[in-house]
Order: structure tokens, then sequence, then C-alpha cells
């Protein structure tokens, strides 16, 4: 085996055998092949693309150049992913629900992406709480309330770290083929026995047309199906953010109003069809309905709410944080309600530009190297269909200037447009793919 042999074959279209992928996918792990090879083999998939079995087997090798861990539990191994969007705390709601169903959920997450917020940084918004869990850590959680979300260690496929950290330099983040390996050698190193996809679409999401969504939704269904993970995909509106706020502590804040039975809406419903796929998967509801209302009803009696509190507490958080969250999150220096300027209704959210907008704020990160003010973003968003008057609140900035709030004022009121009443609203979920 060799880089340049491997990369010359897929400069011709071809897509190498899986002893040949096998072996790139080590020599990313462990410095055999080089930066400059590992951006040609980028660019040459990107480019000229791999075959299914290609797909699948870049993916396992990848998977394999780290830890994949195995459980010995007396109930199935759930997890969910999702693309991306604006709003999108699903899964703080998703995995205390399902372990509350008698699944067990190792939910490895991320940072945030963009415009994108991280899960792993709404949590590191509870004052006291660290994603970095070891092992040992991860298998005591399971055991004693069935779910943790946490951040991939540096033994979770070494390999998508380095060749994610070369796509994003070398202007080949956007291949199929090289995301769908990337997604799933780190969520089928957690050895689920079951897994839902939330593939994002609309102006919130990164993928904007139906057909760049249906695409990922397949391949990552198809590849995953081919590794043994039963797998399927819901294809979820992101025209306008899913929970009415951004940014990390006010989301958290969202969650916490879902998990007390103080707030519903999109993020309630969203998190009740992913969760109903699984329980449907694994056995645990007689199909996705059922499943759908079953994580319906641990929302409403207050298990999946005791199941996250005791997952907070064992990564570091205040104990009676169920009781007394509005206590412990942070808030931010300046509170502004951004007003609509005419009369008429919200038809339309550039959910994208909402994103970027926090991210200004100090929500999220320009560079690897920023810090994250947890209390700033925007909450209250009027919903897509809203008839508002002039003078009406729109949304409330939570800024750490005045003169970062004029800047989301303005920002803000660009990507909210009043005008007539849409012709129809989008629904929440578009498709299903299997």
């Amino acid at each position: 085996m060799d880089a340049r042999a491997i990369n010359a074959t897929l400069r011709r279209g071809q897509t190498p055998g899986e002893d040949a992928l096998r072996w790139f996918a080590e020599g990313l792990a462990n410095g055999a092949v080089s930066d400059a090879q590992a951006g040609a083999f980028a660019m040459a998939v990107c480019l000229q693309g791999l075959s299914v079995e290609g797909r699948r087997a870049l993916t396992l090798a990848m998977r394999d150049t780290g830890d994949v861990l195995a459980w010995d539990l007396d109930g199935p191994v759930l997890d969910k992913h999702s693309t991306g969007g604006v709003g999108d705390c699903v899964s703080l709601l998703l995995a205390p629900a399902l372990a509350a169903c008698g699944a067990y959920v190792p939910m490895i997450s991320g940072r945030g992406l963009g415009h994108t917020g991280g899960t792993l940084d709404k949590l590191e918004s509870i004052p006291g709480v660290s994603t970095s869990v070891s092992e040992d850590h991860l298998r005591r959680m399971m055991q004693d309330m069935g779910c943790a979300i946490a951040g991939a260690t540096a033994r979770i496929a070494p390999a998508d770290k380095r060749l994610y950290a070369i796509r994003d330099v070398t202007a080949t983040v956007d291949s199929l083929d090289l995301i769908t390996a990337s997604i799933l050698s780190k969520k089928l190193a957690a050895s689920p026995d079951a897994l839902v996809l939330d593939v994002k679409i609309g102006s919130g999401a990164f993928m904007k047309t139906a057909d760049d969504a249906r695409a990922l939704a397949q391949s990552l269904c198809d590849t995953a199906n081919a590794a043994g993970c039963r797998t399927s995909a819901l294809i979820t509106d992101m025209n306008q953010p899913l929970a009415p706020a951004l940014g990390n502590a006010l989301e958290v804040a969202e969650v916490m109003r879902v998990l007390t039975g103080q707030a519903a809406g999109p993020l309630a419903g969203i998190s009740a069809v992913l969760g109903g796929e699984l329980l449907a998967h694994a056995g645990l509801a007689a199909d996705a309905g059922d499943g759908a209302a079953k994580i319906t009803a641990t929302l409403a009696d207050g298990r999946a709410a005791e199941r996250f509190a005791r997952m907070i507490a064992a990564m570091g958080g205040p104990a009676d944080f169920a009781a007394k969250w509005q206590d412990h999150l942070p808030g931010a220096e300046v509170v502004r309600d951004v007003k609509a300027p005419i009369a008429g209704c919200v038809s339309a959210m550039n959910g994208e530009a909402l994103g970027l907008t926090v991210v200004s704020l100090g929500g999220g990160r320009m560079v690897e190297s920023d810090e994250i003010h947890p209390g700033v973003g925007i909450s209250g968003i009027a919903r897509l269909g809203q008839q508002v008057g002039a003078g009406d609140v729109l949304a409330r900035i939570h800024a750490a200037s005045d003169d970062a709030a004029d800047l989301a004022e303005a920002s803000l009121l660009a990507a909210i447009a009043i005008g007539d009443a849409p012709d129809a609203l989008p629904p929440l979920v578009h498709e299903r793919i299997s």
C-alpha cells in the first residue's frame, strides 16, 4: 500500500479496495500519510466520489482507527445525530427521555460549527458541567442513569479528527462521501443498536434544498445499515429556529421549560418523533407513533427531567438544577426588545443569518480559540405566520454590551421578513428515509 497509488486510483475515478482504504485511514491516524497526501485524497474523493461499498469501507476503517465501545447492558443502546440547525437542542431532551423509556444513550456530541450551535457548548453553559468524560465515567453513567452526552475523546475515530481538519482548509467539506464517513465513524464507534438521523433542510440548515437533504439522508442510512446498525432518517424543517431561542444558556432554558411542563411546541414535537423512531427500531414500542407517545409521556410526567438532572449532577453540575435552573443559568449584561418596524405577518426568516448573529454576539466561535459567552443570544423569537403590529416585539437580544446589541438588532431585523401571510407553513417533518 502507498498513498500515491491510492490517490492515483481515486484520480482516475475508481474506488480503492477495502484494504487500501483501511491502510489510508490508519495512515491518517498514525501519521504515515502526510498532510499533502491527505489533502489530495480529500480533493480526489470530493471531485470523483466513492462507490457505495467504498463509502462503507472508508467509514468503518476510520471508525476502527480508535476505540469501538462494547456494552453489556440489559437494554438497547440508541443514538441520534442531527446535521445541524438553529435552536436545535433536541439532544438535551431526547437522551434523558429515551433513558426513561428503558434505553441506554451514550451520545457523543460536538461543538458549534458555523452558524449552528453545539450541544456540548449548551451543556457547558450550566455551571460546573464538564463534557470531557472518560470511558469509565461514561460506563458508570450508563449504569446509573442510562444516558450521557459527552465529547469524543482523542481515542474515538482519530483518523476523522485528522481528515476533518484538513478538509476544513482545503475546500473539501461538502463531499457527500466524506460527510458520511465523518459522521458515522464517530457514531458507530459508540456501537448503537439503532440510530436515527435528523437531516435538516431550510434557511437555518446546511442543506438548503430537498435534493441535497435527501441525498445526504440516503447516504447516511445506506452506509449505517450496511455496517449493521439499524438506521432511518427524518428530513425535518429548519426554515425557522426549532426552539424560540438561540444561544447556549437560552436554549438550555427552553429545554428546562419543556422538561418541567412549562412549554411544548416544535421542540417537544420533533423530539417525540425522533424518539418514537428509535423506540420502534429497538422493540421498545409497537411502532413509531406508539414510541412518540411514550417519549411525550416522559416529558409530561417528569421522568425525563429526573434523568436529565442526574446526568447534569454526574457531569459536575448543580445537584438542584432541575428545581432551580433559573438561578443557575448565566445571563447577559444587556437585554433589549427588538420591535417590528411595520405591521404584517412574519413571512420568512433567514435562519443562517440569525445563527451568525448569535456567533457575533459571542455565543459561538469565529476561530477555534474563541471563548464563548454562555448567556448571550436571542430569545422570544416570533414564529412564521405570526401576525405582528408595528411596535410589537419580534425577539429579545441578550448581549454583552450596547454596541453588540446595536449590531445584533440590525442583523435580526434584516433576517426576519414581515409581509403577507405565507401560502402554507412548512411541515415539521418533510420526509422519512429508511
